[in-house]
């Protein structure tokens, strides 16, 4: 078996995030779904763009920020998606490398289309609400993954926004086998209750043949198998991934392993700032203790921590060190950064 280097590689939409607070009657004025990512044009994301207020730039995307929150556990991290060589591809580039992360693809060519952005805005009540123009991040393809580094990683993360298009879906199926022939672990994150609606046929197929761990919230694992009952659909999941995680809001989390269920409580926060990124830094506390063969109540208890921590303020990635907090807490990340 190769060598471990990473604890968790993640292959997502590589987007640079622009975050802004607004009231409630802004997204009616703009015919929005609170809640909700939407999918917009550039001349959508430009109109959306001048309406908003002061806002914050930064390096994002799904899967970029669950490797952030790996990277401020103190886990080692690498990273697949795609930029342009354009100043929001700089941005992405110079925060990704900033923390830590092996990020290495190369660019589209020049004249073809911009790096991803993504305008987030944040009501009073900390829902977001994301209109993302893809741009270059949908350009992934097979010649992006890199078998060494998959080899190399003790899993394998998939963000379920990039599978939109075929080339990624054959990347994704590419990294799982390579990732599989190393002895190495496959996880996907559903994402959004629309990609679910949207792929509901081919996440199974890809979920029963090739995915061992699965991230999800209560909405999406019920709308993958179409169901209203929520331990119907927890039955479901268990017979087709070994492992999977399912949030479930304000009442914490679900941890879900064969015949086992294990309950997770909510890590407490004083209020919620920003839900944005909350799923993305729970996926990177849970897949990191499972790297580093913690036990799942531990893994459960670092996503938590790392979730709460997301919520707490404007944005997606840590502002706080997550392994001070883990080590503050008693959870027991001493031993968790040993590895194995």
């Amino acid at each position: 078996m190769p060598d471990r280097r990473y604890d968790v590689l993640g292959i997502g939409n590589a987007i640079v995030d622009i975050i802004a607070r607004c009231d409630d009657a802004f997204i009616r004025h703009h015919g929005l779904d609170k809640g909700h990512m939407h999918l917009v044009d550039a001349g959508r994301s430009a109109q959306i763009y001048r309406d908003m207020g002061a806002t914050i730039e930064a390096s994002g995307g799904s899967a970029a920020n669950t490797i952030a929150g790996v990277a401020s556990l103190g886990g080692r991290g690498a990273y697949f998606g795609k930029i342009a060589d354009d100043a929001f591809g700089k941005i992405f580039r110079h925060d990704i490398h900033s923390l830590g992360i092996d990020f290495g693809s190369l660019p589209v060519a020049p004249g073809g289309p911009p790096t991803a952005t993504s305008m987030i805005l944040v009501t009073p009540d900390g829902e977001r609400t994301m209109n993302t123009h893809l741009g270059a991040c949908v350009l992934l393809d097979e010649a992006d993954v890199d078998q060494a580094k998959v080899a190399a990683a003790s899993i394998t993360y998939l963000e379920g926004y990039l599978f939109d298009r075929p080339a990624a879906r054959r990347a994704f199926r590419l990294a799982a086998k390579y990732a599989h022939a190393a002895g190495r672990k496959v996880a996907l994150t559903l994402s959004d209750g629309f990609c679910v609606d949207r792929h509901r046929a081919e996440f199974l197929d890809l979920i029963r043949g090739s995915i061992d761990i699965v991230l999800a919230n209560t909405a999406e694992i019920m709308s993958l198998y179409q169901i209203t009952d929520f331990a119907e659909a927890c039955q479901r999941m268990a017979a087709d991934a070994p492992l999977a995680a399912v949030t479930r809001g304000a009442a914490g989390s679900l941890i879900i392993s064969g015949t086992q269920r294990l309950e997770v409580a909510p890590e407490p926060v004083p209020r919620v700032i920003d839900a944005t990124g909350a799923g993305d830094l729970y996926a990177a506390g849970f897949l990191f203790g499972v790297a580093r063969g913690a036990p799942l109540a531990t893994c459960g208890v670092l996503a938590s921590l790392a979730a709460a921590e997301a919520i707490s303020h404007i944005g997606p990635r840590p502002q706080s060190e997550l392994a001070k907090l883990a080590a503050a807490r008693g959870v027991g990340i001493a031993s968790v950064h040993q590895g194995r």
